[in-house]
C-alpha cells in the first residue's frame, strides 16, 4: 500500500508533510556537503515556549535509575492526527520528545520470525505489510537492540565484529508487519566494492519501498556525535524518509575525568548538531539492549505510527 502524501518525494521544492504537520524546504549546508530538510515545529496554542514537559511513559511510570529528561514544548514530536490542548498537558514517552497519540495501541511483540534476506529492494517481500528499518554505523548495536525489542536472544545475528549484516533482513512480527535490519555503515574495514554496494541499495530501499512507514537511525549515545551520523541524517531529511533517531547504550556512563560525557549529555549534544540541518529536531529516543531502556516506548512510537499508515 503506497500513501503518497504520508511518505512525499521531491517532486516539488516546497511541499507538505503530513507526517510532520509541515512544511518542508530544502537548502545546502556546505559543513558537510549535504543537503537538508528544514522542518518546522508543531504549532502549539496557549503554551508558554519556554514551558517544560517530564517525559512519561504510556503506563506512566518512573524509573529512578534513568535520567530524567524536561522536554521544552516546542521540541516535541507531536504525531500526525493528534492534537495538544491548551488545558491538557500532553503524555511523553519517557526518554524521548515523541507524544503519545490515539493510535497508541497493540505495541507489545508475541510473535517474530526471520522471513528472508533480500540483496535488493526488489527482492523483498510484496505482501505490502507495514514495515520499519533499524540502521546505524557497524558496532552501534543494532542487532542487540532487534533482539531486545522482540525478546529473543539469537533472532538477529549479533557479532563482536562488525558489519555481519550485509543484507535487507526481513522479520515478520505478530504476522503482520516487519521488522528490517539494514546493514550497518562507517566500517571502515570491509572491501570497499561491499561499502558501495550497501550503500547502494540500503538507499534504494529507503527511497522506493512504497511499505516502509520509517527508518529507525540508530546512534551511539555512549560517545560524541560522529560527522557520519550527521551525514545520514541530514540525508534521510534530504529524501523526506520519516526517521526517528534511536540513542543506543545509554547504560554506558563514561568517567568525565577521562573527557566522556554522559550519555543524556550526549543525545543533547547530537539534538544541538542536528538544528544545523532541522529546525526542529525529529523524534528520537534513549535505549539500552543491556537494561532494556526505551523498549517499550520503541514499540509504542512503532504502534502509533503504524496504525496511523494503516488506517491513511
Amino acid at each position: 500500500m503506497l500513501i503518497t502524501h504520508y511518505l512525499p518525494r521531491l517532486s516539488i521544492p516546497i511541499c507538505q508533510s503530513p507526517f510532520f504537520h509541515t512544511q518542508i524546504f530544502f537548502f545546502t549546508k556546505p559543513k558537510f556537503s549535504v543537503s537538508s530538510t528544514l522542518i518546522s515545529p508543531p504549532k502549539i496554542s496557549h503554551f508558554s515556549s519556554t514551558s517544560t514537559i517530564p517525559s512519561l511513559t504510556h503506563q506512566e511510570t518512573t524509573n529512578s535509575e534513568e535520567p530524567h529528561l524536561q522536554i521544552s514544548l516546542e521540541k516535541l514530536f507531536v504525531p500526525p492526527d493528534t492534537e495538544i490542548s491548551a488545558t491538557d498537558v500532553p503524555r511523553i514517552l519517557k526518554g524521548s520528545n515523541i507524544v503519545v497519540s490515539k493510535y497508541a495501541r497493540d505495541a507489545q511483540i508475541s510473535q517474530a520470525e526471520f522471513i528472508k534476506s533480500s540483496v535488493d529492494t526488489e527482492s523483498c517481500p510484496s505482501d505490502g505489510a507495514p514495515e520499519f528499518a533499524l540502521v546505524g554505523r557497524s558496532n552501534v548495536g543494532k542487532s542487540s537492540l532487534l533482539n531486545s525489542l522482540v525478546r529473543r536472544k539469537k533472532l538477529a545475528l549479533t557479532s563482536k565484529k562488525p558489519g555481519k549484516t550485509q543484507c535487507i533482513n526481513h522479520f515478520r512480527i505478530n504476522d503482520s508487519w516487519y521488522l528490517v535490519d539494514l546493514p550497518g555503515f562507517g566500517y571502515a574495514s570491509a572491501p570497499k566494492e561491499l561499502r558501495t554496494d550497501w550503500a547502494k541499495f540500503t538507499k534504494d530501499y529507503f527511497l522506493n519501498r512504497s511499505t516502509l512507514v520509517s527508518v529507525f537511525l540508530l546512534i551511539d549515545a555512549s560517545i560524541p556525535a560522529k560527522k557520519i551520523d550527521l551525514e545520514y541524517a541530514s540525508w534521510l531529511g534530504q529524501n523526506q524518509i520519516p526517521m526517528t533517531l534511536v540513542f543506543t547504550k545509554c547504560d554506558k556512563r563514561k568517567k568525565k575525568k577521562n573527557g566522556g560525557k554522559p550519555p543524556e549529555e550526549n543525545v543533547q549534544d547530537f539534538q544541538e548538531l542536528i538544528q544545523e540541518f532541522f529546525q526542529a529536531a525529529p523524534p528520537w529516543i534513549m535505549t539500552s539492549s543491556v537494561t532494556n531502556q526505551g523498549r517499550d516506548e520503541i514499540l509504542l512510537h512503532m504502534a502509533q505510527l503504524r496504525n496511523y499508515w494503516l488506517k491513511h
